[in-house]
């Protein structure tokens, strides 16, 4: 209950973030728009407060976890504020996305056992992280003409017409990943068959993409719940 509070609250912390940093970028893109703060529906100061009650809220939930964790979650931050800014100074603002939305396989680990199993903790860390590079190029690849015009970075616009062979890279590297971590911690078939199961999905999510399409990056991109939600039972009946 503390992770799934924690997880809206920092999550919805760094959107908010985000609409602040891009509010005047949102108004070039046709779907981005309507954000409240790009149409001006509510104010900057507005947000601030509104940020500062999600940051104080995910505070009170980060303390009722051990000193380690407390450490390691405050140590997010800095990614969750600097995120916005990397579309403007890299072609791979989507690598700093992943570092920052997978950090809850550190911290879930840790506030747990009190410290973190690098050997676990690192390559499911890492595969999150190619996981976000996979379904966020995807999601890029709605804005990619808005995106040129205004000058925006994104992976989308660095791979081109390679992306399917970078998102194939990605997903395999994932995949190793997570048969790594799995090993690591004595993981049994129905991990194994769970991750069989998301390797099935990612394949025909890349092979059948449009990334000339806005409406199938959407689809592909939204149909990455599968992916957690296979991976979630795999490590529940894996464990049972």
């Amino acid at each position: 209950s503390l992770f799934g509070a924690g997880a809206v609250l920092m999550r919805g912390a760094g959107c908010t973030i985000n609409d602040m940093w891009d509010r005047d970028y949102d108004r070039q893109v046709a779907r981005t728009a309507s954000r409240p703060l790009a149409a001006g529906d509510i104010s900057t100061f507005q947000s601030l407060v509104f940020l500062g009650g999600q940051l104080s809220l995910a505070l009170c939930v980060l303390l009722c976890l051990n000193y380690y964790s407390i450490i390691l979650g405050a140590a997010s931050l800095s990614l969750v504020v600097t995120y916005p800014l990397m579309k403007r100074i890299t072609y791979w603002p989507q690598l700093v996305l992943g570092l920052t939305f997978n950090w809850g396989a550190l911290l879930g680990w840790s506030a747990i056992r009190g410290s973190c199993e690098w050997s676990v903790c690192l390559p499911l860390y890492f595969a999150g992280v190619m996981w976000t590079l996979v379904y966020d190029t995807i999601y890029a690849h709605q804005d990619k003409r808005d995106d040129i015009m205004i000058g925006v970075k994104s992976t989308a616009l660095q791979f081109k017409e390679d992306t399917k062979q970078w998102l194939s890279g990605f997903s395999l590297a994932m995949l190793l990943s997570l048969c790594v971590a799995g090993m690591n911690c004595n993981q049994t078939f129905p991990y194994y068959s769970a991750v069989a199961a998301v390797g099935a999905h990612l394949a025909h999510q890349i092979y059948t993409l449009d990334m000339d399409k806005p409406e199938d990056c959407w689809k592909k991109f939204a149909s990455n719940r599968t992916v957690g939600v296979l991976l979630f039972i795999g490590i529940v009946l894996g464990n049972l």
